[in-house]
């Protein structure tokens, strides 16, 4: 099956087309409305970083190394080392579900949002409730066995929140409980030898999808408003607003 990459236009107020809004939107608008509604309403987006190449590589590999055993129906070491009651499901959707480009889609007739996020995982219990996970790398020292009240761990909580709302809104009976694969490079080696050694984690927690609609009806009623207030938490913010005076300081003193 071909994807095509989309192409975002801004919102306009008062639209009566579906406005289609990403997991990592929802986050952005939660993290700072400003930044959101400059990204959505006028296509000024915060800078990007360089891709996680190496990530993703460990992304695929690990997608390739559950889709062997989901054709099998047997269970990863994984979850057999940690007794969880679950093994990897064969979909009929996950491949669409998994393409960053369509991901699991929900539109959202209160806002007319179309809701989407890919997912990187998703498994089955017993009791056939699906439960949706997220694979995570890194490479720092001691066993990670849990999440902590860092930012961005509260971004992975609430991404899983997404996936399972948009998955609950697509039919799905799913679990509350959520997993992060996670994949911890060592540093240990004497030589890097041309290879990495990861040691694998299982992470698990109770997700809670009951913020989302909530959220997206903020994030209806600031798409139609004015452009928020500068938030003094978001560094994007402050450094645009100090950039912007340095640059006009500048030039005025160049006359």
């Amino acid at each position: 099956m071909a994807y095509r990459r989309y192409e975002r236009a801004p919102y306009e107020p008062g639209q009566t087309a579906p406005y289609k809004i990403s997991r990592s939107k929802i986050d952005l608008f939660i993290n700072c409305p400003r930044c959101f509604w400059l990204d959505a309403r006028l296509k000024i987006s915060r800078p990007k970083g360089p891709p996680f190449t190496l990530n993703s590589a460990v992304d695929q590999l690990l997608k390739q190394e559950f889709d062997v055993l989901r054709k099998n129906g047997k269970q990863h070491p994984l979850q057999i080392e940690y007794g969880i009651d679950a093994k990897p499901v064969d979909h009929d959707k996950l491949n669409a579900w998994r393409h960053n480009f369509t991901g699991v889609q929900f539109l959202h007739e209160p806002t007319n949002l179309m809701v989407f996020g890919a997912i990187d995982d998703l498994w089955q219990n017993s009791k056939g409730q699906y439960i949706v996970l997220d694979y995570k790398s890194t490479s720092k020292a001691g066993k990670i066995t849990e999440l902590g009240n860092e930012s961005w761990h509260n971004q992975y909580r609430r991404q899983l929140g997404v996936y399972q709302w948009l998955l609950r809104q697509n039919g799905l009976t799913v679990s509350n409980t959520g997993y992060w694969v996670y994949c911890n490079a060592a540093k240990g080696g004497k030589t890097f030898d041309k290879k990495l050694e990861f040691e694998l984690t299982l992470i698990e927690e109770k997700i809670d999808d009951k913020w989302v609609e909530p959220a997206l009806l903020k994030i209806k009623k600031t798409l139609e408003g004015e452009m928020p207030e500068n938030d003094p938490t978001c560094e994007f913010c402050t450094y645009a607003r100090s950039r912007t005076q340095l640059t006009l300081d500048a030039v005025s003193k160049k006359k």
